[in-house]
């Protein structure tokens, strides 16, 4: 059973396939792209990134950041690549999407291991170990085979996708530079204020703009992270402004002030040609879309180099049927990962595939797996999906409530944070320093 059949070429399958190979195992890592194209992805290249460019927060006081921290301890193929094709983005970590993905095809295709298979793959393979990591994305296919595998219904919800700008159609004269907190002027994020009256009207024609509505055999379930921006504006007159349109730490250069709100732009690539609408993921119909979305300052001749889209995310309930090692508890020849095992965000698919990863190469060389200690956001993250006692169960992204309370919890929120990350990191080290150290002791015997 040595073969390993990874289905899904994303974040999480290629960074287990990487793992896997690393340790000396073949690899047969199956994409259905470009052959089966999907709703969401534009290219066949492996890792693409259909959402966001902007692996979040490089702050290890973030969960996010935290997370990243963790698995560049581990030599993640994905966060490698992704700090080698960063761009500026602040304090997040923002890549030029097509640089990263084509970089990752590159490796992935290089490694003497890993076949790439172009193939849709329906049923599961009958040799070998088999992860399944076919993303939000599952083709019909193999979601029935999953959904008869599992004996149960997929779980779902709906993501929204922000739209992306062309730079040279941006009105710059209207529009201003800065990170926040930063100096007018300096950072990577171009910042288009709204006054009062705008940002009211605006408001206001989200509100009655015509959504896009799921099927009515489908419940639109959106997951919070990636709520659409008419949903959030629907919740009050004032949840943009203290949402994804707040103004904090952002001075307009030409006023000396704080506008009342900004729209955000953040860089798609390296060379800066294209904006994304930061917080903008939407399901409005594509005319309501370029009406509403030109009455931003310095969008109003803008170019729209892809609208926002919406489309169904499947995961399963993995609480249910996997056990702590992303292992289908009755048969413990398949695993599953990433955001079809019910992670939600790109770093956190990163870390379900390496840890499916390291699993499954460490029972192909005779180790039970051990997973990593709840202290750290890897571990916790496990934990929350393979608890038996969530119910229901959404999908789990990185959140600092998910750690172990400290000894002594009275302390302030960013010294809490700092201690959190601190602990997190050194129990992260000693878990991989004790899993080499396994590894190495069973070479020698």
């Amino acid at each position: 059973m040595d073969l390993v059949n990874v289905i899904g070429g994303g974040l999480a399958g290629c960074e287990a396939a990487w793992q896997i190979a690393l340790r000396g195992f073949a690899v047969r890592l199956f994409e259905m792209r470009p052959d089966v194209p999907s709703p969401a992805h534009r290219t066949g290249d492996l890792a693409e990134l259909v959402c966001s460019n902007s692996l979040k927060s490089l702050r290890t006081d973030r969960a996010s950041g935290l997370l990243k921290e963790e698995l560049c301890l581990a030599g993640s193929l994905i966060l490698d690549t992704a700090l080698k094709t960063a761009i500026p983005g602040g304090s997040s970590l923002c890549v030029d999407r097509c640089e990263f993905a084509r970089t990752v095809t590159d490796l992935i295709g290089r490694s003497p291991l890993i076949q790439v298979v172009r193939e849709e793959v329906t049923t599961l393979p009958e040799e070998g170990f088999v992860l399944i990591a076919s993303g939000p994305l599952t083709s019909g296919g193999l979601a029935d085979t999953i959904q008869s595998l599992l004996g149960t219904q997929s779980l779902f919800f709906y993501d929204a996708i922000a739209p992306i700008v062309e730079a040279d159609t941006i009105s710059w004269d209207e529009v201003f530079v800065q990170d926040r907190y930063q100096d007018p002027g300096s950072g990577a994020y171009v910042n288009c204020p709204l006054d009062r009256s705008q940002y009211e009207s605006l408001v206001s024609a989200l509100r009655s703009a015509d959504p896009l509505k799921p099927h009515e055999f489908e419940e639109a379930r959106y997951f919070e992270a990636c709520m659409p921006i008419e949903e959030l504006a629907s919740r009050g007159e004032r949840t943009l402004a203290f949402g994804p349109l707040r103004p904090v730490g952002l001075i307009d250069p030409r006023s000396g002030k704080r506008p009342y709100a900004v729209i955000q732009l953040r860089p798609e690539n390296r060379a800066a040609t294209s904006y994304s609408m930061v917080g903008f993921q939407t399901r409005l119909r594509f005319p309501d879309q370029e009406r509403i979305f030109r009455t931003i300052p310095g969008l109003g001749s803008a170019t729209f180099e892809r609208l926002g889209t919406i489309h169904r995310n499947t995961y399963i309930d993995a609480p249910s049927v996997l056990d702590t090692a992303q292992r289908f508890r009755k048969d413990p020849r398949i695993f599953f990962c990433g955001q079809v095992a019910g992670v939600e965000g790109y770093v956190e698919s990163t870390a379900s595939g390496l840890l499916a990863g390291l699993n499954i190469s460490g029972l192909l060389a005779g180790r039970q797996p051990v997973p990593p200690p709840e202290t750290t956001m890897t571990g916790a993250i496990l934990r929350k999906l393979t608890d038996t006692g969530v119910s229901p169960f959404t999908p789990v992204n990185a959140q600092f409530g998910l750690l172990p309370p400290l000894p002594d919890p009275k302390q302030k929120k960013d010294v809490k944070r700092r201690m959190l990350a601190e602990r997190a990191l050194r129990d992260m080290g000693e878990w991989l320093e004790e899993q080499d150290a396994a590894r190495s002791t069973q070479h020698a015997e």
